[in-house]
């Protein structure tokens, strides 16, 4: 395993990426509403990508993926692609996963957002728990990162709280290295496996984006050969960061202002 540590001038070049990825997000927030399509909100947050910030929508044409975001819409786990028969409605879950090139580099993030109005069903509460829980999963990795640390220190606090609120966590995908390529080493579980011992490294940059399901941790996949879907038709959400390591413990790169102060 070949990990790249990251000098100070791909550093600053990872912040930008960083940056402009969690713009996406904060931008496309207010037009996820009922009666949007998924295809929309690709072409909005394309044309933003391409037009105002001058950089380069990752996903698209990666390894054929055809769409420049993914959307996974409540029991899609993650690789969701956006379609313009595929209209939101009251009450869905949607995780928006956003990756920008600038420079050659990459920042790569996702959150969860409600689609319009929710109710105190039963159904709604649960999908409420799950999104707040998922991102707690996240932050909850995201403060063990520091020089000497693990992975599996990452994976094992994911658990307990995924574990404690009776979730499961997705095995078969996980988060991984990022600078200059999409994806790099090390593989991030979040789950704990003795051979995923990775210690880490002052100038590592990564993802976490631990993937959640109400119900079983298995998946299944689409005969598009990307979007992933819960096995059992659960519910699934998911919420990512880019990752640096630093002196003393971490910066997250993609860190939106809404965010600041709760990590």
């Amino acid at each position: 395993m070949t990990i790249k540590l990251k000098s100070t001038a791909d550093i600053e070049k990872m912040r930008v990426a960083g940056r402009l990825a969690a713009e996406v997000l904060e931008m496309v927030g207010k037009h996820i509403k009922p009666g949007v399509t998924t295809e929309e909100l690709n072409t909005i947050c394309h044309d933003y990508i391409v037009n105002k910030q001058k950089a380069v929508p990752a996903p698209l044409d990666y390894k054929g993926f055809p769409k420049s975001i993914c959307t996974s819409v409540n029991e899609v786990v993650c690789h969701g692609i956006p379609s313009a028969s595929h209209k939101l409605k009251n009450s869905d879950i949607i995780n928006v996963d956003v990756t920008v090139i600038k420079d050659g580099y990459h920042g790569d993030t996702s959150k969860m957002f409600f689609v319009g109005k929710t109710s105190n069903n039963p159904k709604d509460n649960l999908a409420k728990k799950l999104v707040k829980v998922s991102q707690e999963c996240l932050y909850d990795g995201i403060r063990q990162v520091r020089p000497g640390a693990t992975l599996n220190q990452i994976a094992m606090a994911i658990e307990k709280n995924a574990f404690g609120n009776k979730f499961s966590i997705v095995h078969e995908y996980c988060g991984h290295g990022i600078g200059l390529g999409f994806h790099e080493e090390p593989q991030v579980l979040h789950y704990v496996n003795p051979d995923n011992e990775v210690t880490l490294q002052e100038g590592m940059t990564f993802t976490i984006e631990p993937m959640i399901n109400t119900g079983k941790r298995h998946v299944k996949l689409k005969k598009d050969g990307w979007t992933v879907l819960t096995k059992d038709g659960q519910l699934s959400a998911q919420w990512e960061h880019t990752i640096l390591v630093t002196k003393n413990g971490y910066e997250v790169l993609t860190l939106r202002e809404e965010e600041r102060g709760l990590i």
